[in-house]
């Protein structure tokens, strides 16, 4: 029962094929039956992903925020979160609070 070096290589090949194949098949199954579910329940991407952020949508961490000081000299703004510029850096931010 034994098999030389190339016959060996041969089968592997031949098996490497046949799975790919399988996968393939499975794979197209599977998304048939996906398909189907999302169109007899009428599901969306939000629906079955909850976690995830469409493309046409925002994500609430990259949402803008609006500045809370500017500096008067060079019309700067800075929302007040992270660090602060030099222009505000160490001062009494009253001043610069934007109204």
């Amino acid at each position: 029962m034994t098999s030389s070096y190339k016959e060996l290589l041969a089968q592997r090949d031949a098996l490497e094929q046949a799975i790919a194949q399988a996968r393939q098949n499975e794979i197209s199954s599977a998304v048939a039956k996906v398909r189907e579910l999302v169109a007899e329940y009428g599901l969306t991407a939000q629906d079955v992903f909850p976690g995830r952020v469409s493309k046409s949508g925002a994500s609430k961490a990259a949402s803008k925020v609006a500045a809370k000081y500017r500096d008067p000299a060079t019309g700067q703004t800075w929302t007040g979160r992270g660090k602060a510029p030099k222009w505000i850096e160490g001062k009494d931010r009253t001043p610069f609070v934007i109204a």
